[in-house]
């Protein structure tokens, strides 16, 4: 099952040459396992197991490229910038797997790759440059405006979301005055940059909100919106019958219906199911839906990763529950 590890979880899964020796492996043993896909090579002398890797997502495989590169560079380290800087600050990365590590290098004409590395040559502010758990990286903020401006909108909004709910989310609420401050601090910081994409940063800072728990919930709304909805109904409450709080993520009033994006890290993280088994978490999905529309008497659509691929995908999928876009 598919879970996200941070920084300390990836450096206990990184082992040198001299600790796969430690175990009794040979030069000749551990070639053989790469060989055999039983032992993956992230980086020079830094290897990780097949099932370890295989357990883990995107953002987790990328963030051990991340810190096995820092690994073998000389102290200070290069400043890793975009996706890798994303997944240092614990930032989603909706369905891109970079293969390689971005840095930043000053000096050259134009931005290149090689060797699993992708350099570029962008300007960068003292404020721009923080470290994490001794990682040097572009800030926060700089990673949120180079994402949203220099990748596809389902990405940069994913990671708008996440950063803004940081912010300005308490639990299932959205604190307009935080996220107010946010998006003019995001907007001040876009204005004085002068690259491509920056047109697009600022329509996706604008449209960011919090209150998405995953990726896939944000790029719904990206979705419906592009279907033609304004002013979606957000983690609408509901009263349980016995007083109990319930939120679903999308209200659709017109067809007297909720709409659930149902992610298969909502399940298979055992993070996200807070010490519950799978069953467990599905049970009480279940009894959820039950409840409210018990007290409600409105349906639920339910959509996956794949229904929403495109606006046309997804309008498709809300068709079949009775609900029609406006667009």
């Amino acid at each position: 099952m598919p879970r996200a590890i941070d920084i300390a979880g990836a450096r206990a899964m990184l082992a040198t040459r001299d600790d796969l020796t430690l175990r009794g492996l040979t030069d000749r043993d551990i070639a053989g396992q790469i060989a055999a896909e039983q032992l993956i090579r992230v980086r020079r002398g830094r290897y990780v197991d097949a099932g370890q890797w295989a357990d883990l997502w995107n953002e987790g495989r990328h963030l051990l490229r991340v810190l096995a590169f820092h690994l073998n560079a000389p102290a200070p380290g290069q400043v890793f910038w975009g996706p890798s800087a994303a997944v240092l600050h614990g930032l989603p990365l909706y369905r891109l797997a970079p293969a390689a590590v971005h840095v930043v290098i000053h000096g050259e004409r134009h931005s290149r790759s090689r060797a699993g590395v992708a350099w570029h040559d962008v300007p960068l502010d003292e404020a721009d440059v923080v470290e994490v758990d001794g990682i040097r990286c572009t800030s926060p903020d700089r990673t949120i405006l180079d994402m949203t401006r220099s990748f596809n909108e389902e990405v940069g909004l994913s990671v708008a979301d996440a950063a803004l709910r940081r912010e300005a989310v308490d639990g299932h609420e959205q604190d307009a005055d935080r996220a107010a401050e946010w998006r003019l601090r995001l907007e001040m910081r876009a204005n004085r940059l002068s690259t491509r994409g920056v047109r697009r940063a600022r329509r996706l800072i604008a449209f960011a909100d919090g209150r998405a728990q995953l990726p896939g919930e944000s790029v719904s709304r990206l979705q419906l919106a592009r279907l033609g909805y304004r002013n979606l109904e957000l983690q609408v409450h509901v009263t349980g019958p016995a007083g109990e709080d319930y939120w679903v993520d999308f209200g659709f009033p017109r067809s007297r219906c909720f709409g659930e994006f149902d992610g298969r890290q909502k399940y298979l993280d055992a993070g996200m199911r807070a010490g519950r088994t799978l069953e467990e978490a599905l049970l009480d999905e279940k009894r959820r839906e039950d409840a409210v529309r018990g007290v409600t008497g409105w349906r639920t659509a339910r959509w996956l990763s794949e229904h929403i691929l495109s606006p046309e995908v997804f309008a498709h999928r809300l068709q079949s529950f009775g609900i029609r876009p406006p667009g």
